[in-house]
């Protein structure tokens, strides 16, 4: 199937309504089994060498010591899987085990499995490595200006680049300097966007099983099974078919599991050379190391409005560190600018973008993947508009509206669009007019807004089969089987199939059984990724489903004599809908329907539409079935002694088509507002360079050195949630899991700014940072309250330009 019609609010019974997570006793009781808690007979432990180089050729590596040292029974490296790999087909540049060069502290060598992990630890001990020290790249404006003096990262991707560059896109819609020669006004502003990780609870940890007649079993916490298993296959060199990947509960990713990593393919050669099971679970170190999280971002934007409160013109130059390998990054270059067209009309678009390579930690997806670091700069310089033609902010928003049932500038199409209800609820909630520039010095308000997609339109790899499929099969018991290959890594996913199971078949939740994670035996999800679950596998579970339900109406509407359309099937039974009063427990509806059709089962499948972008290079990514829409606003105490910034509430309002269940949305986007509030307040992906201790080296690879909120630093959060009701989602519903990250940290900026008039730039808003710019503020005479807007109606004046201001 291609598309669903939303069904009417008053159809559906548990649709809507506030439900348990399936899985969430077995978790919250311990009983759950994730990665690690997998015992197999005769397992061996295995471990990875990691490079003490941020940059360095291998000259040599022996392994015969440690080879020698009892209870070791293998140990590989590079050269037994020189094969390399990308989750971007487009951009393959690592190696599970480095074969000639080691690119950044922790990138892996060679791996060995033992009878036992302090064995596995004393033989890497023993592996003798010989290196050449490179010069390293650290700063990305370094990396993007070398000459070729010193090796570069990489090969040159492209004649005319550098080996230090991964992806160049520019693009351009629109008359940009006709647009700003007509603006009113003009604001330009430099920010920076530090890097940031994903910090799971759960670390990595993978399983390799080789039964020795040619099968190898995979367990991984992956967010991508089936990539994982493609990969597995081209780079061990197996058949497909040879291959089976099962994903156990997965304990927290928000996108650092979202493409293959060394362990993975450590683990099945291992398994293959030593006959027997070996398990390999990163420390924490190595999580951080291992990384794949925020991009740190260099941004500088201008951007033109006229007096009335209009855009005219948004021009963007972007730099992105990208560290040592590709990852996802082709993709993070084209979001960072093709995801900012909306909410808002924009006349004329431009962004010119470049990652490049650097000797740190490769950068990837984190949770709103390659978009909430321009979205944080646009948001303050919308503010900055705002102040300049005295527009109270929220009506800045309001008059640059897209609408729904268009198209952005860059051609990107949009189909239900609540964006403006979300402004209108939490500038109700939050008492926006008697609070803003009205709260006393050191006490602010701030407002943002953002878009996200509900998965990208198009697969990593290019091929036309679905993007998401399920298997449903009911029992003559009045039990529902849902065979899924979607990845639970506790958003909700087999929550959501079985709410839809039991709400097309009538049956109680507890009679729903999901089974998912196991590629021998489930249908092909592409992963937890982009936003994609609730809308392509609810739309696949909804098309199996509803093939199910017809075969059970027209049964039982032949034995009650009856029209099919007359059955209805709800709370354990069907039910006649002109009398209700004439009904059948649900299994015996079952029954009749076996006996005329025989074994009940189905399957159901969702591919994305294809008119959905424009048609040009690139315009296929950041291309969505469908978008979401948000606003947040937040309140703020500043300390002007300390730079202590307390982020006292967030209020957040999302649209989200329509919530299957709303007590997940809210979950969803009190989630997503945290983690966006932690990267504003705290959080910093960083290592140490040449002039402190050893380059290269993670400046705090662990849970106690880097901050993240505790529930007594988290601030109160409320969820408001909008419903559009999109035409084409599982019952109207969006992506709620990544877009309401968006907005909160623009919204503390402004928020700081209406506290005491010092413009926060550059993230994050840590004590030192804050207090540095009160300091400079002083001296400049700028620390006050700013003065509140006046709404100005068409008012016309000489274009005034704003220079950018130092990062705060």
């Amino acid at each position: 199937m291609n598309s669903k019609s939303p069904k009417v609010k008053s159809d559906n019974v548990l649709i809507g309504t506030p439900m348990r997570k399936v899985e969430g006793l077995a978790k919250s009781t311990g009983r759950a089994v994730y990665t690690d808690d997998v015992a197999l007979p005769g397992l061996l432990h295995g471990k990875i060498l990691r490079s003490p180089h941020p940059h360095a050729d291998i000259v040599s590596i022996d392994t015969s010591r440690a080879e020698a040292l009892e209870g070791v029974y293998a140990v590989i490296t590079g050269r037994d899987m020189a094969v390399q790999y990308g989750i971007i087909p487009w951009t393959p540049d690592e190696y599970p085990l480095c074969v000639d060069r080691v690119r950044y502290i922790g990138d892996g060598v060679a791996a060995v499995a033992a009878i036992d992990e302090d064995t596995a630890i004393a033989a890497l001990s023993l592996i003798d490595v010989e290196y050449k020290v490179l010069t390293a790249f650290f700063d990305p404006h370094d990396a993007l200006e070398a000459d070729g003096a010193t090796p570069f990262i990489h090969e040159a991707k492209k004649q005319g680049w550098n080996g230090n560059v991964t992806k160049v896109v520019k693009l351009e819609f629109g008359d940009i300097e006709g647009g700003m020669d007509s603006s009113d006004v003009v604001v330009e502003g430099d920010y920076f966007f530090e890097g940031s990780t994903h910090a799971p609870i759960e670390p990595h940890c993978a399983i390799g099983q080789w039964d020795g007649v040619g099968h190898l079993t995979v367990w991984s916490a992956t967010q991508v099974p089936h990539y994982l298993h493609r990969e597995l296959a081209r780079v061990l060199e197996l058949d497909q078919a040879q291959i089976r990947v099962l994903q156990p509960l997965v304990g927290g990713a928000f996108g650092g599991k979202s493409e293959p990593f060394d362990l993975e393919f450590c683990v099945g050669k291992l398994a293959m050379k030593t006959g027997r099971p070996v398990k390999i679970l990163y420390t924490r170190e190595e999580v951080f190391y291992s990384h794949r999280g925020r991009h740190p971002f260099h941004m500088h934007y201008r951007t033109g409005a006229t007096r009335d409160g209009k855009l005219t013109s948004v021009d963007a130059k972007i730099l992105l560190d990208g560290g040592a390998y590709a990852s996802f990054g082709l993709v993070t270059t084209y979001y960072s600018g093709q995801l900012l067209c909306a909410p808002y009309e924009m006349p004329a678009y431009r962004f010119d973008s470049t990652r490049v390579y650097t000797n740190k930690p490769a950068c990837g997806p984190k949770r709103g993947h390659g978009s909430v670091q321009p979205r944080f700069a646009f948001e303050v310089q919308i503010d900055k508009l705002a102040e300049q033609i005295e527009l109270d902010p929220i009506e800045f928003r309001r008059r640059n509206f897209i609408g729904e049932h268009t198209k952005t500038v860059n051609e990107l199409r949009i189909t239900s669009n609540g964006f403006l209800e979300c402004l209108s609820s939490v500038e109700s909630a939050s008492g926006w007019h008697d609070k803003f520039r009205t709260m006393p010095f050191g006490r602010g308000i701030g407002i943002a807004g953002s878009t996200y997609i509900s998965g990208t339109n198009y697969p990593i790899y290019p091929n036309e089969m679905p993007q998401s499929a399920v298997q449903m099969q009911i029992d003559r018991s009045g039990r529902v089987a849902v065979f899924s290959g979607a990845s639970e890594i506790g958003q909700g996913c087999d929550s959501v199939v079985a709410y839809i199971a039991a709400e097309e078949l009538g049956v109680p939740l507890e009679w729903v059984r999901v089974l998912r994670g196991d590629t021998d035996f489930t249908p092909v999800d592409l992963g937890a990724y982009s936003s994609r679950v609730t809308f392509m596998l609810g739309n696949a579970a909804i098309d199996a489903a509803t093939r199910l339900r017809k075969l059970v109406q027209s049964s039982v509407a032949k034995a009650w004599a009856v029209k099919p359309s007359e059955v209805l099937l709800a709370g354990g039974f069907a039910v006649w809908a002109p009398d209700t009063g004439r009904q059948m427990p649900i299994a015996e509806a079952f029954n009749l329907a076996e006996v005329e059709h025989g074994t009940l089962g189905a399957t159901g499948w969702y591919n994305t539409p294809k008119d959905v972008h424009g048609e040009y290079r690139g315009g296929t990514i950041g291309a969505s079935p469908a978008y979401s829409f948000t606003s947040h606003v937040a309140e703020v105490d500043v300390d002007t002694d300390t730079g202590f910034v307390d982020v006292k509430k967030i209020w957040v309002a999302h649209d989200c088509g329509r919530a299957l269940n709303p007590v997940l949305v809210e979950g969803q986007m009190e989630g997503s507002a945290y983690m966006g509030a932690a990267e504003a307040i705290m959080e910093e992906q960083i290592f140490k360079d040449s002039d402190h201790g050893r380059a290269g080296l993670h400046n705090a690879p662990s849970l106690l050195d880097y901050r993240i909120p505790t529930s007594l630093d988290t601030p109160e959060l409320q969820a408001l949630i909008v419903e559009s009701i999109d035409p084409e989602g599982p019952y109207g519903a969006k992506e709620a899991g990544e877009g309401p990250l968006h907005p909160s940290i623009p919204a503390i900026a402004n928020a700081i700014y209406d506290a005491i008039g010092v413009r926060m730039d550059r993230l994050p808003f840590s004590p030192p940072n804050v207090w540095r710019a009160i300091q400079k503020a002083k001296e400049d005479g700028t620390l006050r309250k700013p003065s509140g807007p006046t709404v100005r109606e068409n008012a016309s004046a000489d274009a005034m330009v704003v220079a950018p201001q130092a990062d705060g």
